[in-house]
C-alpha cells in the first residue's frame, strides 16, 4: 500500500498523483489473491472484455456478435477492419493469459510490443514496435514524448512500475503510463490495459474491464489526465471502478 504523502511524483513515469487520496481510494476494499480464481474469471469475462474494449474504440459489433465470433462462427455484415479488431483483441487477451499461465508474463518492451503487434495488426501505421515519429492525442494539447526517447522511457518506467509492491496500484499506473506516453502509433490504451490485466492476473487478481456504457466519464477523466499529467483523479476513479466490478467475485477478504 502507498505511504501517504501530500503529493507523490513518479518522475520515471512522467506523471504525478496525490498519494494520500489514492491510498484512501484503495482502502475501500481488500482483495485476497487467488490465481486460479483470477484466471477462471478472466476466461468467463472474455466476451465482456473484448466487446467493451472494442466498443470503446467505436467498433459496431454487438455483444451477441462478439460472442459468436469468439466461438469461431463467422459474422457477416461488418467491415473487415471491425471484424479484425475484435479478433485481434481476443487473441491478445489469450496471449496475455497464456503468459500468466506459464509464469512468463513480464513488464518489458518485448511483451508490450508483442501485445500491440496483435492488438493493432493491420490497423496501426506500424505494429509490433515503438513508433518512429510524433503522434498527437485529440482533445488535448498534451504532446507525447519524442519517438527517439521511447526506448529509454519505457525501460525507466518499467523499472519504476516493478518497484511498486501493491499490484492494483502497479496495474492502474501501468495503464495510465502507457496511455500517456503513446509508445505506439495506435492501440496504446488497449495495449496498456492488457499489460495491466497481465499484472493483475499474475498477482492472482481479477482483470479490469471498462464498460462501454461508462465511456463518457472515462473519456473525460482520461482527457483531464492527458492535459495535466496528474493521475490522482484517474487513479481514484479507476480504484473505485475496479473494486465495484470485482467486489462480488470471491476476492474480497473484508466480507
Amino acid at each position: 500500500m502507498l505511504t501517504p504523502a501530500p503529493h507523490s511524483s513518479q518522475s520515471a513515469l512522467l506523471l504525478t498523483y496525490n498519494a494520500a487520496e489514492v491510498t484512501a481510494a484503495q482502502a475501500s476494499l481488500r482483495l485476497t489473491p487467488d490465481k486460479a480464481r483470477a484466471m477462471f474469471m478472466a476466461k468467463k469475462m472474455r466476451v465482456d472484455f473484448v466487446f467493451n474494449t472494442a466498443k470503446l474504440e467505436g467498433n459496431p459489433f454487438t455483444y451477441p456478435e462478439v460472442k459468436t465470433l469468439i466461438e469461431g462462427i463467422t459474422v457477416g455484415g461488418h467491415k473487415l477492419s471491425d471484424l479484425e479488431q475484435v479478433i485481434n483483441l481476443n487473441q491478445a487477451l489469450s496471449y496475455v493469459m497464456d503468459l500468466v499461465k506459464g509464469n512468463t508474463f513480464q513488464m518489458d518492451a518485448v511483451t508490450a510490443c508483442a501485445i500491440q503487434g496483435i492488438v493493432a495488426r493491420n490497423e496501426a501505421l506500424k505494429w509490433g514496435s515503438f513508433r518512429d515519429a510524433a503522434v498527437f492525442i485529440g482533445g488535448t494539447t498534451y504532446k507525447p514524448p519524442s519517438a527517439a526517447d521511447l526506448p529509454v522511457l519505457f525501460e525507466q518506467g518499467a523499472a519504476n512500475l516493478k518497484a511498486i509492491p501493491e499490484p492494483i496500484l502497479r496495474a492502474l499506473l501501468t495503464f495510465l503510463w502507457g496511455s500517456l506516453q503513446q509508445f505506439f502509433y495506435d492501440g496504446n490504451k488497449r495495449t496498456s490495459r492488457l499489460l495491466a490485466i497481465g499484472t493483475l492476473l499474475a498477482a492472482g487478481l481479477p482483470p479490469l474491464t471498462i464498460l462501454a456504457q461508462d465511456q463518457a466519464i472515462y473519456n473525460e477523466i482520461m482527457t483531464t489526465f492527458y492535459s495535466t499529467q496528474d493521475a490522482t483523479q484517474a487513479l481514484v476513479w479507476l480504484c473505485g471502478y475496479y473494486f465495484e466490478r470485482v467486489g462480488d467475485l470471491g476476492f474480497d477478504s473484508s466480507r
